[in-house]
This record gives C-alpha cells, structure tokens and sequence, in this order.
C-alpha cells in the first residue's frame, strides 16, 4: 500500500491516512449581528466535500479565539456557544464519513481588521463600521502604511492565554479531534517569536527564551484542557525569510531557532509542528517551487523527533508520497489542492493504490 494511505496514530486517535487538508481561510462568515464568526452553509459544504472525497484530517480555517482576534470581520470564531452548535453540524458530518475533524485556533495580532481578499484585503480603519483595533506585541505596523497595533499589555497577554484555553474547550464541545494552535505566517504568535516584530524589554521580548514565553503559556493552557488522549498540532514558519532579503537588517525567526523551539513544544505536550514559512513581513523574497519547504519539516523531524506534516506547493500524488517514503514527514497537509481538486486522496489512491472509505451512496462508482 502507498505510504501516503497508511494511517496515522498520534496518541490515542488513529487518522485513516495521510492526505490531510491545511486550514484555509473562506472570509464567508457573517461579519455582524448574532451569527458573528458563524460557520454557515458554505462551510458546511466546503468541509463535507473534502471528507466525502477521502482527505484523512480535515482541520477547520484560523477560527478566532476573540473577535478582536479575526484577520477579517468574515472570518470564523469559536469564542461563544452559539458558534459551538453550529460546528456541530460540520464535525458530526466529517467524523460520518471517517474522517478526523481539526480546527485552528488563532488570533491575527497586528494583521487584523483587513478586507477581504477579493476586496483587496487592505486595512479597515479601527472606527470603520466593520473595523477594530489590531493589538501586538509591540507598536510595529505589518507594512508601510498599515496602521500602528496597539501594544498589549502584560495583563491583556494572560487574558489571550486564557481565550485559547476557552476556545479549546469549546473545540472538544464542538466535536474536534484535533486542536491546532496558529503560530506561523505573522499572526500574534508569530509576531511574539520573531525579533522583526517583537521589541519588547519585558519577559515577553528580546531573548529566544523570552520570546517564546507567550507560544509556551498558550500551549500549556490549551493541552491542559484539551484531553490527554487527542493531539495537540502548533503550525509554525520556520523562517520569516528576513535573512534572505538584503533590504532588511533585522533578523527575523530562523530554522535554526524552529528546531530549538521545536524541542520546547515536544517537552511541552505537543504532538506535531504543522510547518510552514513566512507571513511575519510584506516584501520578502520566497524561493517558491514545488515541496520548498518540505526541508524545513524534515530537518524538525531528524533533528528532533517531534512528528511534522510538510505543507507548500504540494500538487501531485507521487511528490506526495515520495515526501513521506523519503521519511521528510509524518503527513502532507494540501491546501490549494485540495481547493481545486476536493477528491484528491481518491485521485492518489487510483494512482498509488491505496483505499479511501466511500460512501454507500457512491458505491457504484467505484
């Protein structure tokens, strides 16, 4: 059988395969009133296509611990319990057709109150109808011309420590399985980790322990309520890239700085780095190509042993397997892929040979 439909056990749940679908923002949630942060039909259907179509884990978009917390007003949240019975729908479905339902849990730091993409995805003003005020470890803007976040407090710190921790209890009440805290493409978490966007003289900035202190609190609140027998995943970028550019001096996050830090997350409970690039600055130089950054989670893996699902540029069956036969992951998480092609574990298991669950009601297809 192909390595890529071989299932997974990460503590006590087992994952059909490895074909996994990485959150994906859809900016289609209600923007005001009640059904604020609401998944709705569109997500309803989004996510049951990719579990009918044989994805193994299909981890739900950045959901927002707070509405402050949203990249756009249309984004997702989880940080009340109408938004609670509304994902039920969602995971009762994915979990029907065999699948393991996974949501991110998130908070957009200074990249927040933006548009959305298919409006530009520029900047609300914080007294816009729809617009708040983004907050940060310091008071950098995202890029030239954004607005300047507010820096928080170390108080108003420990209050988005808890909202993850309250936010993952009401993951587990709405069905997931698997809870992913977001660290990675510049969002709050990141934006603590990298020393681009992070000046701080308190416990929460300058040196590598320091930075890394908010990332760790986060993680220790959200795995002491999240049950022993389900996985914690923490998406990081392994570099900001700011290395790379000539045009910027400061040093950003670093690989060598992810493997350090990978250490930390496995001694504290987590069970596997979800590992991207990028996000943390406008204007950076990326040397896209198919699997680019699949080095960065294979050197995690080898040097670490914390499990790690690859992600970035990921298009083809064999590229697929053959991440996961070279041993540089555990998993692949496809994300644009799987948006043009929402069956395409079925697609690799025709090619490869391996077997997907169908669905009685496609039985005669097959």
């Amino acid at each position: 059988m192909s390595a890529l439909f071989e299932p997974y056990t990460l503590r006590s749940l087992s994952i059909p395969n490895r074909v996994w679908m990485a959150p994906m923002c859809q900016y289609s949630a209600e923007a005001s009133g009640p059904g604020t942060g609401t998944v709705n039909d569109w997500h309803y259907a989004h996510y049951a296509a990719r579990a009918v179509g044989g994805t193994g884990l299909v981890l739900v978009e950045a959901t927002a611990v707070s509405p402050e917390g949203r990249i756009s007003p249309a984004d997702l949240g989880i940080w009340n319990d109408r938004q609670v019975e509304a994902f039920r729908r969602i995971t009762d479905f994915v979990s029907g057709q065999g699948a393991v339902p996974g949501i991110q849990l998130a908070h957009a730091g200074r990249k927040a109150s933006t548009e959305r993409p298919w409006r530009g995805g520029s900047p609300i003003a914080a007294d816009a109808p729809e617009g708040w005020q983004p907050v940060a470890p310091s008071p950098l803007p995202f890029g030239e011309g954004d607005p300047v976040p507010e820096e928080l407090t170390t108080d108003e710190i420990q209050q988005i420590v808890e909202q993850f921790a309250e936010a993952a209890h009401r993951a587990l009440a709405a069905g997931f399985e698997v809870a992913e805290i977001h660290g990675a493409h510049g969002y709050l978490i990141g934006e603590f980790l990298s020393p681009h966007s992070n000046h701080r003289t308190d416990a929460y900035g300058g040196s590598f322990e320091n930075r890394t202190r908010f990332a760790l609190e986060v993680v220790d609140a959200v795995r002491a309520v999240w049950p022993e027998e389900l996985p914690l995943f923490f998406r990081i970028s392994a570099t900001d890239w700011l290395t790379e550019n000539d045009d910027d001096t400061r040093e950003g996050w670093t690989a060598d700085d992810t493997v350090s830090f990978a250490r930390l997350l496995l001694a504290h409970g987590v069970d596997l780095l979800d590992v991207s690039t990028g996000g943390l600055a406008p204007k950076v130089r990326i040397p896209l190509e198919p699997g680019y950054q699949v080095p960065f989670a294979e050197r995690v893996r080898t040097e670490t042993g914390l499990p790690v699902a690859a992600v970035g540029l990921i298009t083809d069956p064999v590229q697929a397997e053959k991440i996961l036969a070279d041993g540089s992951a555990d998993a692949v998480l496809l994300g644009r892929e799987l948006l043009r092609d929402p069956y395409f574990a079925r697609r690799a298991a025709r090619e490869l040979g391996g077997d997907v669950r169908t669905p009685e009601q496609y039985g005669r297809a097959v």
